[in-house]
């Protein structure tokens, strides 16, 4: 039996979840009525539930179709487990049905209504448990850079809350005054960053590669493609190196294409769910980040704040080149 329902409504990335592995109250609350109500086939209550943009996407007619069949598919619910929250904003539930055993994910807006809807078959992960890269590591920029967010706590890193991105590091180019721009910041080549080469930081293999995906206003983002044009290096450590939001038509490499450190990958851009034009990287387990652990990451020899480090894990406001 297959089942993969996807039903996606646009949030920011940069949504913040205090206790982002403990299940919140208005999810545990929702998650409670939305089970009661499938298994009563009470379509209008769960619809209820919805978001008005939820709403939109999904009108009751569809609504209806698709509970109808997912019940006819799967059966009721049996038993839910929370899991943990996914990106920081899906709470997802190891889901028993009569028929089989799924992932239920279910993004909870502001207003404590149903605003995403996920349901696919649950598939156990062994993942390999990976406390730091082993891979020695050169940033994978040219030129000085400055890390916006980056380290262990909140107030440094906004990506802690999520599982697969808790190491990541936002990285900008800025001026002696410390802007990231040359004159008001309105278009994306007033950025210093844009257009910047990104750079393998060790050998590896291409395990996927977007390109395409427009590059953004300064100021807008785009939720749907959160991680706009993306690469994804697997090392022979089996470290997966996550870029996200290169510019548009200017990712050089293939999926299954061997890489050199120091390799040209493409060049900084705005795409995907950025403000600015700015690299995000980090390392993670596995290579789909939907169920990967983010991997804490060392770079082997480096200059930061004009003093050489190695085997360092740079920090939010650390002024950053390679040795």
């Amino acid at each position: 039996m297959k089942i993969l329902y996807l039903f996606f409504i646009a949030f920011p990335l940069l949504i913040s979840l205090a206790g982002a592995q403990q299940e919140s109250s208005a999810a545990k609350d929702i998650s409670v009525a939305f089970e009661k109500n499938y298994n009563s086939d009470d379509i209008n209550a769960v619809f209820a539930l919805f978001s008005p943009e939820m709403k939109l996407a999904l009108p009751l007619n569809k609504a209806t179709n698709f509970l109808n069949g997912l019940k006819a598919q799967a059966g009721k619910i049996v038993k839910r487990t929370f899991i943990r929250y996914e990106n920081g904003v899906y709470a997802s539930y190891k889901t028993q049905f009569e028929q089989g055993i799924f992932l239920l994910k279910l993004y909870i807006d502001s207003t404590s209504m149903i605003g995403g809807l996920f349901i696919k078959p649950y598939i156990e992960m062994n993942s390999p448990l990976l406390e730091r890269n082993i891979s020695k590591l050169i940033l994978p920029i040219k030129g000085e850079w400055t890390v916006i967010w980056g380290g262990d706590t909140k107030e440094q890193n906004y990506h802690v809350v999520s599982t697969a991105q808790k190491n990541a590091f936002d990285l900008v180019v800025t001026n002696e005054d410390g802007k990231s721009y040359k004159t008001d910041g309105k278009i994306n080549d007033d950025y210093y960053a844009f257009g910047k080469d990104i750079v393998a930081p060790c050998d590896g293999e291409v395990v996927l590669a977007v390109d395409g995906i427009k590059d953004n206003l300064p100021g807008e983002m785009n939720p749907i493609f959160m991680t706009g044009n993306t690469v994804v290096i697997r090392t022979a450590n089996k470290e997966y190196l996550f870029f996200a939001h290169f510019k548009q038509s200017t990712v050089n490499v293939k999926e299954g294409q061997s890489v050199k450190q120091g390799q040209i990958l493409g060049q900084c851009g705005n795409s995907g769910n950025s403000s600015e034009a700015h690299l995000h990287f980090h390392i993670q387990n596995v290579e789909n980040m939907n169920v990967a652990t983010g991997v804490k990451c060392y770079f082997d020899k480096l200059i930061v704040n004009g003093q050489s480090k190695t085997d360092y894990s740079p920090v939010q406001k650390d002024i950053i080149r390679n040795k």
